[in-house]
């Protein structure tokens, strides 16, 4: 059977498609950036496998993944891309991987919004059960998208939060009518320091002012795009650039709690559909990456009460880091769905092969134990429920002629 037929099957059977509404990174320089392995680093590798969360997908996801085998729910469960904006080349890689994702970077978007739509077109292979199409449209210094013109962080974080607001109203929009449904756009770090690599992309400079801006831009965006919070736990408390190194901080969770925190807190609360986990490492948390971290993990499912999708930054940042436990990228895959994401997005350096390389390793992982089978079983929920709900309203599949850019 079909993974379309399955997700038929399931939709019939259950009480419709009301139910399923319910509910990388630009590279960029950084002179303190060192590449070194953060304090308390540890070379030994280490599997941590994150607690069973609360039930967070929709029921006809779970019977759609429940006749689902094996490798394709690990399929399901990769974002992949390959850098080519060839809509035969992109259709071809989408059909032999079967993955569920797609992130669109600059070597995607063509010159026009209609040859855009063209190539995401070429990327959902079945409209009832759509990939999620990804990108990076912060606007201002990270804009995949040459066309927006709206205003970003850079002048937002010192306007008032109905400018980030209208702002993200019509990035969504753009980022709608190019046939996209997920952006990877709403920054909720905050820092006040200019010389921190994530100051210019930041929606505040305290924790109060990030979170009213960040709020402000989910609930812009909804309806149009699902939105992304990133970077969990926070960026602005960990110096350096994680493209190019595991940035740390020694933040206590109590002092996380009451700053950094906020901005994430208030999204959620706004709706987000997203969560993004960096590369980040809160030494007195955890000294793993919160991006490989089971504790970070039940953080956001438990404290903060995020429901969504979990999904990692790039994880060929990981490799890029230059640190030896984190150079195979496919056990960085496997730790990262073994720790808690659900969505695990593969750009640096990822060719037409790597996918299939991190289905192959998930589908060795689970059927050795190293994984556990219901740790699958729930990343693809949630990940297909997004897809489903996605194909219920719509998102990124019908243009939006009213929605022209500013300018």
């Amino acid at each position: 059977m079909t993974i379309r037929r399955r997700a038929l099957v399931a939709l019939a059977v259950l009480t419709g498609l009301a139910a399923l509404c319910a509910t990388g990174p630009a590279v960029a320089s950084d002179a303190r950036s060192t590449g070194l392995p953060p304090p308390d680093y540890d070379a030994t590798p280490r599997v941590e496998v994150a607690a069973a969360p609360a039930d967070g997908a929709p029921d006809a996801a779970r019977a759609a993944v429940a006749a689902m085998s094996t490798r394709e729910k690990a399929a399901a469960v990769v974002m992949g891309h390959i850098p080519s904006a060839d809509p035969a080349a992109v259709r071809d890689y989408m059909q032999r991987t079967g993955i569920g994702g797609f992130i669109l970077m600059g070597a995607n978007v063509p010159a026009t919004e209609s040859a855009l739509r063209e190539l995401t077109a070429s990327l959902t292979l079945d409209p009832a059960l759509p990939p999620l199409i990804g990108i990076d449209q912060e606007g201002g210094d990270v804009s995949r998208l040459p066309w927006d013109r709206f205003p970003s962080s850079v002048t937002l974080k010192s306007e008032a939060p109905d400018a980030a607001a209208a702002a993200f109203a019509g990035r969504g929009a753009l980022v709608e009518r190019g046939g996209i449904g997920v952006n990877f756009g709403t920054v909720a770090d905050v820092t006040d320091d200019p010389g921190m690599f994530i100051y210019r992309r930041a929606l505040g400079t305290t924790p109060a002012a990030s979170a009213e801006r960040v709020a402000a831009a989910v609930r812009g965006e909804s309806g149009e795009a699902f939105s992304t919070l990133k970077h969990f736990p926070g960026h602005g408390a960990a110096p350096g650039d994680s493209h190019r190194g595991i940035p740390s901080t020694g933040m206590s969770k109590d002092e996380w709690s009451t700053t950094d925190a906020a901005p994430f807190r208030a999204g959620i609360e706004a709706g987000a559909e997203l969560l993004m986990f960096g590369h980040l490492a809160y030494t007195a948390v955890d000294p793993a990456p919160a991006s490989l971290s089971a504790e970070w993990h039940r953080i956001a499912r438990e404290e903060l009460r995020f429901d969504g999708v979990i999904v990692t930054d790039d994880l060929g940042m990981l490799e890029a880091s230059g640190i030896p436990e984190y150079r195979d990228p496919v056990a960085n895959a496997v730790a990262a769905l073994a720790a808690g994401n659900d969505l695990l997005l593969s750009v640096t350096g990822s060719t037409a092969a790597t996918a299939p390389r991190i289905v192959d390793g998930i589908v060795a992982a689970v059927e050795s134990g190293t994984v556990p089978a219901e740790r699958l079983d729930d990343a693809a929920a949630r990940v297909t429920a997004l897809r489903l709900k996605l194909a219920a309203e719509g998102r990124g599949l019908v243009p939006c002629p009213d929605c022209a850019p500013a300018g």
